[in-house]
């Protein structure tokens, strides 16, 4: 998962902004099952 998705996650949950935990959860799951445009986060 890239960092800046960890931290914007963080900042949500801590918040508890639910709309924007499940617009990251969104992005997470199209960046998962884009096939190949993305590099792997280390």
């Amino acid at each position: 998962m890239p960092q800046w998705l960890c931290n914007q996650l963080t900042r949500a949950f801590r918040k508890k902004d639910r709309r924007q935990i499940k617009l990251l959860n969104e992005c997470w799951f199209f960046y998962r099952t884009s096939p190949g445009e993305y590099p792997e986060a280390p």
